[in-house]
């Protein structure tokens, strides 16, 4: 008979006295735009998932595209503005 044991180091990378650092957060901080916007897209999809989308639901998922486009868009140009050093180019 054969036992089964599991590897410590696996078990314990997830151990609850292990929470993420200033770093980290502030990058959830900045990118919580972003996954709000993908968030509410995937609602907008996920009501459609058992039913013919109506014109309705069709202007939710544009809408919603549209927006997380935008929140894309606004944290690449925020990333990309705080790289750059010096006068306008």
């Amino acid at each position: 008979m054969e036992h089964i044991v599991t590897v410590q180091d696996a078990v314990t990378a997830f151990a609850p006295w292990m929470e993420p650092t200033a770093v980290e957060l502030d990058a959830i901080d900045r990118e919580m735009p972003v996954i709000l916007a993908d968030v509410e897209l995937l609602d907008a999809h996920i009501v459609t998932l058992d039913r013919t989308p109506s014109e309705l639901d069709e202007r939710r998922i544009r809408r919603a595209r549209r927006r997380a486009l935008a929140a894309r868009v606004a944290l690449v140009n925020r990333a990309a503005g705080t790289s750059l050093h010096g006068g306008a180019a």
